[in-house]
């Protein structure tokens, strides 16, 4: 009793799977259709959709346009950066105490933005051989100088 339950169970299913595959497949070209016809609708020219763009706030520009504002903020941005680099000399003292050692230095340059990088800095020292030479003072050193003046301020022979 229970096989004929579970074969007219089986039975039903695929009959429901049948008709469900028949509806669905008979009727899936009238979507086409109708999906063709909004697209022909949708067809815009490019002045309406410059206008369009332009009502939404947007900015439209040819590659032309474009190539010309991006050259032209370029240079705006070099001459403007070099005057930014003329006008912004940042001095700073170090203060150097006993038993500090360059590393110490370096933290306190590296925190000032003079060096890029105060490990760096430190094997540079190590490697010129003039980590013994850090003698107790203030040494003052601005963002005009180079590496190796900044070097040779606070490490003198």
């Amino acid at each position: 009793m229970r096989i004929n339950l579970l074969s007219s169970f089986a039975a039903g299913i695929l009959l429901s799977t049948t008709i469900s595959a028949v509806v669905y497949f008979s009727d899936n070209g009238h979507d086409l259709k109708a999906s063709a016809k909004t697209s022909e609708k949708a067809q815009l020219t490019e002045t309406e959709m410059k206008d369009k763009l332009v009502q939404a706030g947007y900015v439209v520009q040819t590659k032309d346009e474009l190539e010309k504002t991006l050259q032209a903020a370029k240079s705006s941005e070099t001459t403007s950066s070099d005057s930014k680099e003329k006008e912004t000399v940042t001095q700073v003292v170090v203060n150097v105490a006993d038993g500090m050692t360059s590393i110490d230095v370096g933290n306190v340059l590296a925190q000032a933005k003079l060096i890029p990088d105060a490990f760096a800095f430190t094997k540079d020292i190590e490697s010129k051989g003039l980590q013994n030479a850090l003698r107790p003072g203030s040494y003052a050193v601005d963002s005009g100088m180079s590496y190796d003046q900044i070097i040779a301020t606070i490490f003198p022979n």
